[in-house]
């Protein structure tokens, strides 16, 4: 079980915005290319259901920032009717953006990343979060590393962290 302590526990309570890069978190970081160009991956069907717990369970909402342009993340996200932000070379500027956009601030952000290019958000979110096999310098700085890997119930497992810390919460109230 993934340890968080009494200061992540308190960011996590007020997130408002979860945010995913998708390459390596959403899928297993492999890509099979067909010989007409196509690119198929494989997502776990769990990382769905925690996400469409997380929308009935909590006033979280979920978007997708990917670097790559595909329609597979497309598809994906349109399935899993999540917000899906593609081709974002600077997802650190694009993250201040949309916060600025609805309203909010770094501290409302929880970010799951897996690679160089998640580095500066997963720093600048209140909660950076490291799927297992991400690569090392990115768990250095996450807060918290997850023991799934990406495209196997990563998201999932953050999503059913991030449930039980707002249901708490809701019953302290």
């Amino acid at each position: 079980m993934t340890h968080i302590n009494a200061d992540i526990i308190n960011r996590l309570k007020v997130v408002k915005l979860l945010v995913l890069d998708f390459d390596g978190v959403l899928t297993d970081n492999k890509v099979l290319v067909a010989a007409d160009g196509g690119e198929y991956v494989t997502c776990n069907r769990s990382d769905g259901m925690g996400l469409s717990l997380l929308k009935k369970l909590t006033d979280v909402f979920t978007m997708v920032l990917s670097t790559e342009t595909n329609r597979v993340v497309e598809a994906r996200c349109k399935k899993l009717k999540l917000e899906c932000c593609q081709g974002i070379d600077d997802k650190i500027s694009f993250l201040r953006d949309i916060l600025q956009q609805k309203d909010l601030g770094m501290a409302s952000v929880a970010y799951i990343g897996n690679d160089v290019n998640d580095l500066q958000c997963i720093e600048a979110a209140s909660v950076g979060v490291a799927v297992a096999d991400a690569y090392e310098n990115v768990k250095s700085v996450a807060d918290i590393v997850l023991d799934r890997t990406g495209g196997n119930g990563a998201v999932r497992e953050f999503c059913d962290i991030l449930i039980k810390v707002k249901q708490n919460v809701s019953k302290n109230d």
